[in-house]
């Protein structure tokens, strides 16, 4: 997963299914989130367990980073060796978060163009996806905190269209992803596994979302898909 995903839920809905509050960063219900856009981010308090909210940038720049152009090459890691990448090791052990979505796109290629799906968790229920941020401070001494999306193999609903899709944590992982005290790499890799297929579907949507200017619920809506293959003999 490197293309936009959907957060189309009420602020409100958010900050109480994640159980976080205070979320002070203006929120609309958004249908087509871009990379190096703003998203929300949940990390937990490093010294309490409370949960925050935020909005980061999505494109991590690591802290070491000389300029913010490396953010275009680093809006997922694999799980597969996010742990020994220079630029996501130390966010996969001190900076780990959830970023909150209701859906994500992934491009099917046919015989003359790429057609988007949409795919969803429970039909469209609010779902975590495994993430890590850091921060970095730019030539003018602001702080920027930019984030990545983990991804791992596809499952069943997923492979059709695509060979990754994103870490979607079971809420029951949510505590142990977040929490700053574990620093075991063995056993937090243990939870960047593919989602059960059986809670999951995807439908084709309008080719309106390849546009990011287009940005509302006409986006993920179901269309008509009739995949053609073109002619061998005139």
């Amino acid at each position: 997963m490197c293309g936009p995903y959907r957060l189309s839920h009420r602020k409100q809905i958010i900050e109480e299914y994640f159980d976080v509050s205070d979320w002070q960063d203006d929120w609309s219900p958004r249908f087509n989130i871009a990379p190096m856009q703003p998203v929300p981010v949940i990390r937990q308090h490093p010294k309490e367990p409370v949960r925050q909210i935020s909005t980061m940038r999505w494109g991590l720049i690591p802290n070491w980073a000389r300029d913010a152009s490396i953010a275009s090459g680093t809006l997922n890691a694999k799980s597969e060796t996010v742990a020994n990448k220079p630029a996501f090791r130390d966010p996969l052990r001190l900076h780990r978060c959830l970023i909150p979505a209701d859906g994500f796109y992934e491009w099917k290629r046919t015989a003359r163009s790429k057609q988007p799906f949409c795919f969803e968790v429970n039909n469209g229920e609010l779902f975590a996806v495994a993430g890590i941020w850091d921060g970095w401070k730019n030539p003018d001494g602001q702080w920027i905190k930019t984030c990545s999306i983990l991804t791992t193999t596809p499952n069943a609903v997923t492979t059709a269209v695509h060979d990754r899709m994103p870490v979607i944590l079971d809420p029951v992982s949510y505590d142990l992803w977040l929490d700053p005290g574990m620093q075991n790499i063995a056993a937090i890799s243990e939870l960047l596994k593919p989602h059960d297929a059986r809670l999951m579907r995807c439908y084709p949507v309008s080719s309106r979302l390849n546009h990011v200017t287009n940005d509302d619920a006409d986006c993920s809506r179901p269309v008509q898909f009739v995949e053609t293959q073109d002619r061998l003999f005139l």
